[in-house]
This record gives C-alpha cells, structure tokens and sequence, in this order.
C-alpha cells in the first residue's frame, strides 16, 4: 500500500534551490527536469517500499539516494514525511533535518 507523501517546508525550499541551482548552471531547465523527476519517482517508490532507505544513527529516520542527493525521510502506516535533501557533497556539519 503506498503511503501519502508529504514534503517538509524545509525539504521543499531544498528541492527548489536545487532545481534552480541547475537552473542557472546549466543556463536550461533540461538537467533540473530530469532530476525532479527522480525525486519524484524515488517518493514514490519509498512510498510503497518504505524500508528501502538505508537506516540513519536517528532512530526512525531513513535515507534514500538520488544521483547525488541524499532524501532523508521517516513513515508511519499511512503517511511518508520527506524530511530534506542533502547534497552530498556538502560538509555534513550543516545538515539539519527539521
């Protein structure tokens, strides 16, 4: 059974900085649709798999990987709670999850 997905304000303020990130680098928005589109099929496919994310050291919290970002999230029965996207090649230091 696939859950409802529901994106955090803060992971939806990373997924639209990331998009326009690649927006503004690669001057068109081919790169940037592509890659919304695997976070969209990777929500999806955690919605129904929940499991599928590899444990984090925070207890419920799981994290699934997309190309180069990471999308830490946690679930119940019903519901997928998309917590933030991560790029991974940033100091983990600055990660928050809420």
């Amino acid at each position: 059974m696939a859950r409802k997905i529901i994106w955090s304000p803060l992971a939806q303020r990373k997924r639209i900085q990331i998009l326009r990130f690649w927006i503004e680098h690669n001057k068109s928005t081919s790169y940037s649709k592509k890659l919304n589109l695997l976070f969209k099929q990777a929500t999806v496919l955690i919605s129904e798999h929940p499991n599928i994310g590899r444990k984090t050291d925070i207890e419920g919290i799981r994290v699934k990987v997309v190309r180069g970002y990471l999308l830490f999230y946690e679930f119940n029965e019903s519901d997928l709670y998309i917590l933030t996207i991560w790029d991974s090649r940033q100091h983990p230091d600055k990660l928050r999850l809420k």
